[in-house]
């Protein structure tokens, strides 16, 4: 008698040779990082606060804790916990950590994947730049061209040509409306240059070689620090994300520092998640009180493996790289 009455998808979905490559390529990351005398350590995946991100979905559970039943979240990266570390006097660090976004599902995501995290305290954003090229290089077969970096508000002038930063946004609604097809009424200034972004600027990044987008918008800064535009003193972001294929790779911060401001980005996110009709997220109170403490100045990055493993293999999609994707989880 048979113990299941349908056919049910248990075999991974990347072949077994694809699994052995993909440890070779992640001991060749971890072998990277032991020559450059980065210590590699390991955070909890589960939190007290979770990534207030108005355009980023945490996940959580209820677990018994010795404080009684409590709500966990699920770490959409192990920046928070990682941070702590550095403001402990941990020094430059790194960590291969399990992260998970709800609502990410498709050929380039995953519910749940793997994330390269590290942090070079006292290091600008040039030099971290310059490490991330050379990991990359590394682990990818072939030579993928040249590094260029690309001003976030020049690439919306060549391919939109409006500036993204004084377009008024009726105009960004109608130009967002154009390429998505979706209702814009209500979209705010940043969910109109996110679909732009996504839709008509990424799918044309990292076609001639690795792309640094640099500058970007002051409102999207998250967790970075912010600086003047030397064209005109706005301000914007002191952080980078690296393309390649039309595939975001990397992004990467001028780390903030500043507890007070920190405790009031997280705030302003949760009035942005309430305005969206999203549900409130617990604020890492733990960050803001290393943060309080000291965290050093420095930059850090996180760098999507399973992509980046996806590309060195030449592969279509993020399944052939991993075992069970969520489907098959």
């Amino acid at each position: 008698m048979k113990a299941i009455d349908e056919p049910i998808d248990w075999l991974p979905s990347a072949s077994l040779e694809t699994l052995r490559q993909r440890a070779r390529l992640i001991a060749e990351i971890r072998a990277f990082f032991a020559r450059r005398d980065v210590l590699e350590v390991e955070t909890p995946i589960l939190g007290h606060g979770g990534s207030t991100d108005p355009h980023l979905d945490s996940l959580a559970l209820e677990a018994t804790t010795p404080d009684g039943r409590e709500r966990l979240w699920l770490q959409t990266s192990p920046e928070f916990p990682m941070k702590r570390l550095l403001a402990a006097g941990s020094g430059p660090i790194f960590q291969l950590a399990r992260s998970f976004r709800d609502g990410e599902v498709g050929r380039r995501h995953n519910l749940e994947f793997t994330m390269l995290e590290w942090y070079r305290p006292g290091w600008s954003l040039t030099a971290l730049i310059e490490e991330c090229e050379a990991l990359i290089r590394l682990v990818l077969p072939a030579d993928p061209g040249p590094l260029r970096r690309r001003r976030y508000r020049e690439l919306f002038r060549e391919a939109l040509s409006l500036d993204p930063f004084t377009a008024p946004l009726p105009t960004l609604r109608a130009r967002a409306f154009d390429a998505s097809g979706m209702a814009m009424d209500d979209a705010d200034r940043d969910t109109c240059l996110d679909l732009l972004m996504s839709l008509v600027i990424e799918p044309d990044l990292g076609r001639e070689g690795l792309d640094v987008v640099i500058d970007y918008p002051a409102s999207q800064a998250a967790l970075a620090r912010k600086r003047q535009d030397s064209e005109d003193g706005v301000e914007v972001a002191a952080r980078f994300e690296i393309y390649l294929h039309g595939l975001e790779l990397a992004n990467g911060y001028d780390e903030l520092t500043d507890a007070e401001e920190q405790a009031s980005r997280f705030a302003a996110d949760n009035r942005q998640r309430a305005a969206l009709g999203k549900p409130i997220v617990d604020v890492d109170r733990r960050l803001v009180a290393a943060l309080d403490h000291g965290m050093p100045a420095g930059s850090g990055v996180a760098l999507g493996v399973d992509r980046l493993i996806q590309l060195a293999l030449g592969k279509a999609s993020l399944a052939e790289v991993i075992a069970f994707p969520t489907p098959r989880c």
